[in-house]
């Protein structure tokens, strides 16, 4: 297990509004009959990370972390159901089976009574629910300390989730399609379904008739004027659940074909084990790009199916209902089994990457070749900059001075990229001139590229420290060195300019 590193406590917020019971009923019936703030993970292999951002949310994040992944892996988050644990999560759902087989961390977020009565996410809560704001931004803080702790893909994040936690996915698939490839709603809801209390006991039992049009426009609303690409995205659903009533999936398919432009018509359909159908709706390239996975006769759960074979995941308990592995069908519908060990058909990481030369303003890179690959792909800081048939490449236009951290890809015939190579870190040369310190309020250090912004708060720029608001009340000075990175110096800074 890889510990995760501790970061300094940052103050959250404290107690937010408590919404009524009666219409938070996802999983609303206890086995145990009783409503108490569930206990805090105790499994060995889950590890509580504090210090993770502002968390505005008040959430805690507990995390799985393999020891044998190499950075530039992949990220799944995984949101618990009403009444329920991040263990319970970690225990029953079978993913840490997949991050161990196929070479991912996984982060599971919990929430508390603190925040809901039965311990359910914020889905039909504005404040919530949407981007910048409480839970939804405490998750994208986790996501944004798994990449730079973990050294997580940013390119290649992944949410699923249960019930509320389902209905929450589907938000921060709207929300934030600049941070997640793809999702997993599991007996959930869909986007910006509820909008307030009086509205969520309704969406559960039967989602409001609107087109699929109308149900797009709730996901292209939450984030004005992003066009792509979207989230891939797989829906699961018991026809017996009563909780979460079947509609929802009907109109989960219906929002996520429309956002893509495809129709509502599956492109195939196929049997799987625990009276399961699954329906795809390829994208135009003919990949999938929305599925929906139908369990008959099951009842309001996460799927799962019990076993030691690659198909077979988790373990029964309430909520958790033995039909198939939802698990391992979703990672293999994002792609997380290609190139890894016991994976599928993808090319493999490239290998022996390493730093052949830098000046002041460039870095050549070198690694071993993949056989089957058409051309390979770099990526520098988690952005792709170059495809380049050969074993090597040389990037320029860099800043002196300044460390860069570079993934390489090999690509098939058609471009199709396979998984991602250890991260390497290369800094180049020169960058011997005298620190510089900016003192502004945070709106223009973020204005002025000094720092950036998260979950509503400004970050420093290369160390990545909290600030405080993004706004124009807060006040910090900035010292530069090297370049293009910038630390926080309210006490004093000693430099050349400001």
């Amino acid at each position: 297990m890889r510990p995760p590193t501790p970061r300094p406590p940052i103050l959250r917020r404290l107690l937010r509004r408590v919404a009524s019971v009666a219409v938070l009923a996802l999983l609303a019936t206890n086995p145990a009959g009783a409503f108490a703030a569930p206990a805090a993970p105790a499994a060995a292999g889950l590890q509580q990370v504090t210090g993770f951002g502002s968390n505005p949310g008040n959430l805690q994040m507990f995390a799985y972390t393999p020891d044998d992944v190499p950075a530039g892996a992949p990220l799944v988050v995984a949101l618990h159901g009403c009444t329920q644990t991040a263990n319970a999560y970690y225990t029953n759902s079978g993913w840490p089976k997949y991050a161990d087989l196929w070479g991912f961390d996984v982060v599971f977020p919990q929430t508390t009574s603190a925040n809901n009565p039965l311990s359910c996410f914020g889905w039909f809560d504005p404040a919530d629910s949407t981007r910048g704001k409480g839970e939804a931004a405490s998750v994208v803080q986790m996501v944004e300390y798994a990449k730079q702790t973990y050294g997580s893909d940013g390119r290649r994040v992944y949410v699923t989730g249960l019930s509320a936690g389902g209905g929450m996915t589907a938000d921060l698939l709207a929300a934030y399609p600049d941070v997640f490839a793809g999702g997993s709603v599991a007996s959930g809801l869909p986007a910006q379904c509820a909008t307030s209390q009086a509205a969520a006991s309704g969406c559960q039992t039967g989602p409001p008739a609107l087109s699929p049009a109308q149900w797009g426009d709730k996901v292209r609303g939450s984030h004005p004027g992003w066009t792509g690409p979207w989230p891939r995205v797989a829906i699961w659903q018991g026809t017996s659940d009563y909780t979460v009533y079947p509609a929802n999936a009907t109109a989960l398919r219906d929002q996520w074909t429309d956002v893509w432009g495809i129709g509502q018509t599956p492109s195939s359909t196929q049997s799987l084990p625990g009276n399961t159908t699954r329906s795809v709706y390829a994208d135009a390239s003919g990949q999938p790009a929305v599925e929906t996975f139908l369990v008959s006769g099951m009842g309001h759960g996460l799927p799962v199916g019990p076993g030691s074979g690659t198909e077979q995941c988790g373990s029964t308990a309430a909520y958790f209902l033995n039909t198939v592995c939802s698990s391992y069908h979703t990672g293999v519908f994002w792609g997380l089994d290609k190139g890894a060990p016991g994976g599928g058909n993808g090319l493999p990481a490239p290998t022996g990457l390493k730093v052949t030369g830098v000046t002041d303003n460039s870095a050549s890179l070198a690694w071993d070749t993949v056989g089957s690959a058409g051309s390979y792909l770099v990526y520098r800081d988690g952005a792709k900059v170059a495809t380049t048939t050969s074993a090597s490449y040389t990037d320029t236009g860099l800043a002196a001075g300044t460390s860069y951290r570079y993934t390489v890809a090999a690509a098939d015939s058609a471009g199709t990229a396979g998984a991602a190579s250890a991260a390497l870190t290369a800094t180049t040369s020169g960058g011997a001139t005298p620190a510089r310190c900016f003192t502004a309020t945070n709106y223009a250090h973020v204005t002025a590229g000094r720092a950036h912004t998260s979950g509503g708060h400004a970050y420093a720029n290369g160390s990545n420290q909290d600030m405080g608001l993004y706004n124009v009340f807060v006040t910090h000075t900035l010292r530069e060195s090297p370049a293009g990175h910038f630390v926080i110096a309210d006490s004093g800074c000693q430099a050349g300019s400001s």
